[in-house]
């Protein structure tokens, strides 16, 4: 068997020369890993180590690896995943060359007591690793009016927080190499030296699930709970972009091999597919089938028949014209042209701590007139959802919001959600159509309308997002703007992290607003919501949280206060508003419905060092 640092043999018994990774020698490599196996497993000199270990780990590499050229323009990004210490099986396009774009790994336990923690960090996957300092960091239950189901976020674990790295070898069904290897850096949970890190995402986390709870809060009844410890890791860097593999002939697995578990890799097994019938990438076109009137506008109150192609890399459809697959010919992983539908039911995804990127909704939006695009905080009752005669959601109207907004999944609501209610109603087994119909209010505002498409294709290793966003002109030909009150978000979002590549590769920020209202069964769905959430709760966004100025462009944009705006950042407000407004409740918003509504407009005019 070939490992790491083996000696791979000709047929005449004859050494042959070494990958530069192997060059560097098994001690010094070891080493290393030996180095990252301490701080994984809490070791008590964590502050001596981190900067020292990464420069260690990067003077192990040769120089080729430290200052990489830029990727080869073919090259695919692969997503790997681990569950429960078994590698998913991997099929890609034979020969081709990759890099490592996303890494999932699991470990989950299942128990009928509340023992927090106890049993994944004594019986699991990830048992061997650094628990201590792992603390509770956020609750939220879903389900009113119940059962309900809680979940507890854990962090600061010695083996979240310290630097690792992955190594990843192609290897034969013996275990020898079989091209070079390739070294990733998983950075730390804190900022620092990012240029370091690989990935513009890194999240290592730990989640307590408890079902059948009585009450948000009161799981004592509960008997079934489920432990599990995550590694995220995804949107590599441009500079990590070129640490590709090539696989070749005799590829049959990749060997993952993680810092912090140095004698115990991962075997993803590998499957090459000669002549695949699709290319690798993703594109969407979105088309309105009604056309305008001869001077190119809609006029108010018109509906407009749209349509949806989904295309490989190449340009060739994924689906045939007029339809798409039924639900259940996708859920939960994907059909064989990549295409994917909302899979939470399967794989329950929560913003920013749990897979988010995993949910995979295929959805459209309609938003406008431009200039009046604004946060939507009225929220859309799950009735909506379940109405057999209902395909698209009003979300925003503009006698209530100030904007006109309408949005559809696909496969639509009542066939998604409403089979997911009453499954014997055969729905997820229905074909589906890849048209749609927005009604333009009559009162509608003239202006230019978004119209945008998202979703996310999974085909032969690669998963990525897709986005696109068309304009129409309702009532005037004159093309009306938005006026965003916050940005530049290129400042961090930079060098494989831009919009248009993380998220739902989506940098049109004008465009994010009508699919994400706040809904009954997800409240914390607003942009604002989330950008304050996600961003207050990573530490590697490392502005002042109370910097407004970091994010908004004026005071003015930082004036509408409700629960869900300061309590989507704040974990915590004075006893006075707890006895005005209730206690915390959800992590996302404060409350309930109650939390979009204004609190006053006579206080909270201003932030302490928001440098507006």
């Amino acid at each position: 068997m070939g490992g790491l640092g083996a000696s791979p043999t000709g047929r005449d018994g004859s050494v042959s020369r070494l990958p530069p990774l192997l060059a560097i020698g098994r001690a010094a490599l070891l080493s290393s890993l030996a180095g990252g196996l301490l701080l994984g497993c809490g070791g008590e000199e964590l502050a001596d180590t981190p900067e020292d270990t990464l420069d260690a780990q990067s003077q192990a590499v040769s120089s080729d690896e430290r200052r990489p050229s830029p990727a080869p323009s073919g090259a695919v990004g692969l997503a790997l995943e681990v569950e429960n210490g078994v590698g998913r099986p991997l099929r890609v396009r034979a020969g081709g060359t990759f890099y490592v774009n996303q890494i999932d790994i699991r470990a989950a336990v299942q128990s009928s007591t509340d023992e927090g923690l106890g049993t994944l960090r004594t019986g699991s996957d990830f048992a061997g690793l650094g628990w201590g300092g792992v603390r509770q960091a956020d609750q939220e239950a879903v389900g009113a009016p119940g059962p309900y189901t809680r979940r507890r976020f854990y962090r600061d674990a010695a083996w979240m927080d310290v630097p690792s790295f992955f190594i990843v070898e192609p290897v034969d069904a013996h275990g020898r190499l079989t091209g070079r290897p390739v070294m990733l850096n998983a950075g730390s949970e804190y900022r620092r030296r990012t240029e370091r890190d690989d990935f513009f995402i890194r999240r290592f986390r730990a989640i307590q699930t408890a079902s059948g709870c009585a009450t948000h809060d009161d799981c004592s009844g509960s008997t079934s709970f489920e432990e599990e410890a995550l590694v995220e890791l995804r949107n590599a860097y441009d500079h990590a972009r070129a640490k590709t593999l090539t696989f070749r002939p005799g590829t049959r697995a990749l060997r993952l091999r993680w810092s912090l578990r140095p004698a115990a890799p991962y075997e993803i097994p590998v499957e090459q597919v000669a002549n695949p019938q699709y290319a690798y990438g993703f594109a969407m076109d979105v088309v309105p089938l009604t056309p305008p009137r001869p001077d190119g506008t809609y006029a108010p109150g018109s509906e407009i028949t749209f349509q949806l192609t989904l295309r490989d890399g190449a340009g060739q459809r994924l689906h045939p014209a007029g339809s798409l697959p039924a639900y259940n010919e996708v859920a939960p992983d994907g059909n064989e042209a990549g295409i994917n539908y909302y899979r939470a039911f399967f794989d329950a995804s929560t913003t920013y701590y749990r897979r988010k990127h995993r949910e995979r909704m295929l959805m459209t939006q309609i938003i406008g007139p431009a200039q009046h695009i604004q946060p939507i905080r009225s929220i859309v009752g799950l009735d909506a959802f379940l109405d057999p005669a209902v395909d698209e959601q009003v979300i925003a109207t503009p006698e209530r919001d100030g904007v006109f907004s309408q949005f559809a999944t696909l496969p639509f609501a009542n066939v998604l959600f409403r089979g997911a209610f009453f499954p014997n109603e055969g729905l997820w087994d229905r074909p589906n159509t890849d048209m749609w119909q927005y009604t333009i209010p009559a009162n509608a505002a003239p202006g230019t309308y978004l119209v945008t498409v998202k979703g996310r294709r999974t085909y032969l290793g690669e998963d990525i997002p897709g986005s696109r966003t068309i304009e129409i002109q309702v009532g005037t030909p004159e093309r009306t703007r938005a006026t965003l009150t916050t940005g530049p978000c290129n400042s961090c979002h930079s060098q494989g992290g831009e919009l248009s590549q993380v998220l739902h590769a989506n940098d049109n920020r004008a465009a994010c607003a009508g699919c994400h209202a706040p809904l009954a069964f997800e409240l914390e769905g607003p942009i604002f919501v989330r950008t304050h959430f996600i961003h207050s709760r990573s530490n590697r966004f490392d502005a002042p949280l109370e910097k407004c100025s970091s994010c908004h462009l004026t005071k003015e944009s930082t004036q509408r206060t409700s629960k869900a705006a300061c309590l989507s950042c704040h974990k915590s407000y004075p006893d006075s508003h707890v006895e005005h407004f209730g206690p915390i409740e959800s992590m996302y918003v404060g409350g309930g419905p109650e939390s979009f509504q204004q609190c006053t407009g006579a206080c909270h005019n201003q932030h302490p060092g928001s440098g507006l």
